[in-house]
């Protein structure tokens, strides 16, 4: 029988690796052990910024236990998206952590790196070629923002991978990566059908999330010409049809499509099966090839350097009339800094997020008129530098906190501050600036592989 059997050992590289699971789930004697590493949940700074979302330490803990397993098997290992955002200096930070593993392991490796990060040369000419197109919705686009972008980063499909895997590689580390495509690329390479290979990835990616039960575990799928089995290793977990179909939603616009590189994961005719208390059958996807091939990109851009303060309202009657209080706050900060910094308007920037009432839906907020006893205040400054950044900061501390109400007659202390000093300087700040798809002229020119020896040749 023609199957694939693998391992996915973490939703997260850095969020933890159930290593007694892991090694639990090696009898299934899985073809390849995978794991996603990077997200575009952690906002803009990691890719911007240049960083990782998890500490070092995080990192280098799971994909030891990743390696250290996929060795024992005989197997590939995987890792998509290296270092949260995908970038050359997330894939040199997760190698470097990975010649440390093999060094102190005496492992020897073949490996494939695949960096996915663009040249803004390379993208501007395609831009002029008509070769981007925007998604819905989708910022603007010029050559000025791929010019001042930071970086941008071109999430691969399977093809990629499969060239890695093709070329006998030990570990694949790559760049941004989608991430069902980490699992798709080894079963539609053997020639199983591409609907379940690639249903089985958006399952599985995210690890035990699919699951019900307890936390930890791994989770494995066995992809067949007929069917994907979905099944957990770990101390009380489980996949229910409910879990697997639920967690097939997750992360989509449309219940029925999810979009890829190569073409479109049609759910309409999925079914999902109990096989026992913890196993779960999919059957029924399909996968409908798309014309072009199309790579969607991501950008950030630096918006400036910023300081924030945070504190919190318990005064009843500024909460009452609190929108026309801040507003009066607001006009008279503007006026401050102006009068002090030179700084008008539109050369910096003031934002004030309430929480207790609309701070995480804002304008989708339903009811935000519904107002607790408190409400906690961050307010950000940003400017072209950290210095007037902190400047504009410092000076909306006494505003906040003597602005007074009608109600009170004489001086008043409304706002309290959380820290001390009351402003903390978060440094640069970044904002996504692409949502848009490259049409490349053949499905691999937007990646660079490269095989490294890591360790002695053995």
């Amino acid at each position: 029988m023609n199957e694939i059997r693998y391992i996915a050992a973490s939703g997260a590289l850095g969020a933890g690796v159930d290593a007694g699971a892991l090694d639990r789930a090696l009898a299934l004697e899985p073809h390849f052990i995978a794991s996603d590493a990077g997200t575009t949940d952690a906002g803009p700074f990691s890719l911007g910024g240049g960083q990782p979302a998890f500490p070092r330490e995080a990192v280098k803990r799971d994909l030891t236990r990743v390696l250290l397993a996929s060795r024992k098997a005989g197997i590939p290992a995987l890792i998509g998206s290296a270092g949260t955002a995908g970038g050359d200096p997330h894939v040199d930070w997760v190698l470097d952590i990975a010649h440390e593993i093999v060094a102190e392991h005496d492992l020897s490796l073949r490996t494939a790196v695949i960096r996915s990060e663009q040249s803004k040369d390379y993208l501007v000419g395609l831009y002029r070629e008509g070769r981007i197109r925007p998604l819905d919705p989708a910022p603007p686009l010029d050559e000025a923002v791929i010019e001042r972008s930071a970086r941008i980063v071109g999430m691969m499909g399977a093809e990629p991978l499969q060239e890695a895997l093709e070329g006998g590689a030990d570990f694949v580390l790559a760049g941004r990566c989608s991430d069902p495509a980490l699992y798709a690329a080894l079963p539609i390479m053997r020639g199983l059908p591409a609907g379940l290979a690639w249903h089985a990835g958006k399952v599985t990616e995210c690890g035990t999330m699919a699951c019900e039960g307890g936390r930890g575990g791994v989770i494995t799928a066995t992809i067949r010409d007929h069917e994907a089995i979905i099944a957990p290793f770990g101390d009380g977990v489980r996949c229910t049809p409910q879990s697997i179909a639920a967690h097939t939603l997750y992360e989509n616009g449309d219940p029925y499509l999810h979009k890829e590189c190569s073409g479109t994961l049609d759910l309409t005719r999925s079914q999902y099966e109990a096989i026992d208390e913890r196993s779960v059958r999919i059957t029924g996807s399909a996968f409908i090839p798309s014309n072009d091939y199309t790579v969607k990109l991501e950008g950030a851009e630096r918006i400036g350097y910023q300081s924030i303060m945070v504190g919190g309202i318990r005064d009843p009657y500024i909460i009452r009339r609190l929108d026309q209080w801040l507003a009066e706050v607001e006009a008279h900060i503007y006026a401050i800094v102006e009068r002090v910094l030179g700084l008008g308007r539109r050369e910096w920037t003031l934002t004030v997020h309430v929480y207790g009432r609309d701070a995480v839906m804002g304008d989708l907020e339903p009811d935000p008129h519904a107002i607790s006893r408190e409400v906690g205040i961050v307010v950000a400054a940003t400017a072209a530098t950290q210095e007037l950044a902190t400047k504009a900061a410092q000076l909306t501390r006494q505003p906040f906190l003597h602005h007074g109400v009608p109600e009170w007659m004489g001086g008043i202390t409304s706002f309290a501050c959380l820290h001390n000093p009351a402003h903390i300087d978060r440094g640069a700040v970044y904002r996504f600036n692409l949502n848009h798809v490259a049409v490349p002229r053949t499905k691999t020119e937007m990646f660079r592989t490269e095989f490294l020896q890591l360790g002695s040749a053995k």
